[in-house]
This record gives structure tokens, sequence and C-alpha cells, in this order.
């Protein structure tokens, strides 16, 4: 499945100034819902995230892929007047505008709020950054890994034998965009009553600790710094089984999480019926979580003798029908190429007019049945005849000499 078009957001307009993931997530996902996102870049090398070297192709397209998907690319050389005078003129005519340049940056090309706000008080802008006004560390650069450290994730991530880990996936740049999306769209409802814009500033470490409330409702209940134990049940009264158990044959990912909740006694009644181990239903050494606690290391073993025997995906066949929560680990080659996602439009196959077919995960959510589409990221200045001629009304011949005058 290829998706539908959104047009939930038709006829918005975005003036998208991000670069690399955590403002990008956050415009690709407006450009999903279908609003026009037109993203400024520099004439030279673009949005730093494309890794293009001036004068020598791109070694590297399929991040920047992922992060700009139906977005249109005008290039615009901020340093010169006359560009500025055009980006104003699209700043005039947008509902949004989003950047996550460093510190002071865009404030130093003369693109403030309080400049943006006179030349369009209806305006949504909207900033991103490492950290909040009034931090200590306002001023300091950040990427994913830094928020993820400064914000907690990092901290109760592995095992409270060894050294912090940063999750995986990229929390503080992309689940930073997703805040600053649905508060984008809260903004624009609230626009569409009053006519009133609104400044949107979100940090990346602020992003972060809103992503910890469970952490933090441990912390309540303990007093203490939140453990670092690589499952629950290596904490004192964590739940067991509540950890990866490995499967054949063996290899790197071959492993089933399973989950029993302290909601639902049942479902380790469940699993010894699921691995065939009927023989232990109500034996005392095991029919509670406390008692499993105690025993957590002939628990996983009771368990791991039966997943050894299974692999991965049999193991999270099995044990999930027979009604207990479990998830094999499939790695990134193994969701690319699953079939199921690929039907259902979760991962689509993108055709690029210079990288060819390559492909991405879409918009998660599905409307009427169906996600939204992916259509490729745009090349470099690929629509500046479209939006300088459709917004501003500049003719294609003066976009051909702002061109040979190094402005676009």
């Amino acid at each position: 499945m290829n998706g539908v078009e959104l047009d939930c957001l038709e006829g918005v307009r975005v003036v998208d100034f991000t670069q690399f993931e955590a403002g990008p997530s956050c415009t690709e996902a407006l450009a999903w819902l279908g609003a026009e996102v037109v993203k400024i870049e520099n004439p030279m090398t673009g949005d730093p995230g494309r890794r293009q070297r001036p004068g020598q192709p791109d070694d590297d397209p399929w991040y920047f892929h992922q992060f700009n998907a139906n977005k249109k690319s005008v290039t615009l050389n901020l340093k010169a007047p006359r560009a500025l005078e055009i980006v104003k003129a699209l700043l005039k005519k947008a509902d949004i505008t989003v950047e996550n340049m460093a510190p002071g940056t865009i404030e130093r090309l003369g693109l403030g709020y309080e400049v943006v706000k006179e030349l369009n008080p209806g305006i949504i802008y909207c900033q991103v950054k490492g950290f909040g006004t009034g931090s200590p560390y306002e001023k300091n650069l950040a990427f994913d890994m830094i928020a993820q450290a400064a914000g907690g994730p990092t901290s109760v991530t592995g095992y409270g034998d060894r050294p912090p880990v940063k999750p995986g996936p990229s929390f503080g740049d992309t689940g930073t965009g997703m805040l600053m999306a649905i508060s984008i769209l809260a903004a624009l409802r609230h626009r569409d009553r009053t006519g009133k814009g609104r400044r949107l500033q979100v940090a990346m470490q602020d992003a972060m600790v809103h992503y910890m409330r469970v952490p933090f409702s441990r912390t309540q209940l303990s007093g203490k710094a939140q453990l670092r134990g690589g499952s629950d049940r290596s904490q004192p009264g964590g739940l067991v089984p509540s950890a990866l158990y490995p499967c054949k044959p063996g290899g790197p990912n071959d492993y089933v999480y399973v989950f029993t909740s302290r909601a639902n006694p049942e479902h380790w009644t469940r699993l010894l019926k699921a691995i065939g181990r009927e023989d232990l239903v109500g034996d005392p050494r095991y029919d509670t979580n406390q008692a499993r606690s105690a025993r957590a290391a002939e628990v996983d073993e009771i368990i791991a003798s039966w997943t050894r025997e299974h692999t991965k995906e049999e193991a999270m066949k099995l044990i999930g029908a027979a009604g207990v929560p479990a998830g094999a680990v499939f790695d990134t080659l193994e969701l690319m190429n699953d079939a199921s996602l690929a039907e259902r439009g979760i991962m689509q196959t993108v055709e690029h007019p210079t990288t060819g077919t390559y492909k991405m995960p879409a918009w998660p959510v599905r409307f009427d049945g169906a996600p939204a589409r992916v259509k490729p990221s745009p090349l470099l200045g690929q629509h500046n005849g479209e939006i300088l001629g459709g917004w501003l009304g500049i003719s294609a011949a003066e976009v051909e000499a702002l061109r040979a005058e190094g402005i676009v």
C-alpha cells in the first residue's frame, strides 16, 4: 500500500528553516498531514542533513530522505539583502514558521520573533532548541544524544553495574519534533478562532524530561534516583518475568521479550501453559510476583529453556496467542523487509529522481483505513520557481536572474 495524499492541513503554508532532525521531524509531520512545507536552504550545500559537499554529489542521501519527505525546497542566501526581502515576503504569506538553528542565529539573520510578528501578527512562530529559555545551558548546542543525556533517558537505560547507555532511537530529536507538531495543531485551531498567532518554544532537554514520567513516578515512590536495571525484574520488587529471553538460532537479535503485568496475574498461568509447564501452575514457589522475584534466576531458566528451542517469531506467536505480552526483537533489516508493514503502508517504497528506490517509515496514523503517502524529499532548490512564482508572483525570468546573482 502506498497510502493516500492527506488534505487535513490543505491550504496551510509553512516556511521551514529547520535542519538535521528535531525540526525537520516536526515539519515533515505537517507535510504528511497536507500542509505545504517550504524548506529554506543554503544555495550551496542546503540543509546540513543532506551531507552535501560543495561541488560534489551527496554520498549519503538516505538520512536526509527520512526527515524531509513531502516537502518543497527553495534556496535563498539569507546573507544577501534581496534574499532576506524574499523570505520576509514568504513569511507574510505563511501560517507557520519553524526554526531550530543554533541559539541566536535566527535573530542575527534579522528574523527573530518580534520582527516576524510585526510582518505577520497571525503567524505561529516555532523554535526548537537544545535547552530552554532561562536554563543555565540556554546557549549550549545540543544534538539527540546530548538531550537524551541531559533530559534523563540515558540515566535509566542499561544495567546498574555498567555505564549508562544512550537509547538507540533518536527520541531527543524526533520526540521533540512530535511535541512541537502537536502544539502547532493546537495553536492553529486557536488562531482559526481568534486570528491571533502564537510563539511556541520547546527545548530538547525539556521534551526528554516529559518522556521520563514513568521513571519520575518510581522516584516519587522510593525517594531515590531511578535504578538502571536493564529490565524491571532486576530491581527490588520488579516484575518477573519481564525480560529478554534467547531464541534459536542464537543471532545477535534472536531474543523475545516476555512481560507479565501486575494488573493481570493470569499472565503467569497462561505463560506456563504456553511453554508446556502446566505442572508449575499453582506452585507456591512461583505463584505470585513476590515469590518469582525472589527466584528470578530460576524463572528465567524455566522460560529460556523453552525459548531456546524456538525462533523469536515462533515464540512471539505462540506466547502472544496465549494472551501473554511478547515481542520478538526485530532488527532494522527485518522490519524494512517485513511484508505486513509494506502491505499496510507503514513501510513505503519511494522513487527518488537521483537516489532511485528506497524504503522509509510512513506516518503511522491511519486516516479512514490508510496511512499518508510518502513523497520523495526535494532536490536542493527544486521548487524555487513554483514557490516564488506561486506565493509572490515573481516571474520565471526574475527567478533565473536571482539564481545568476547567487541570491537563490
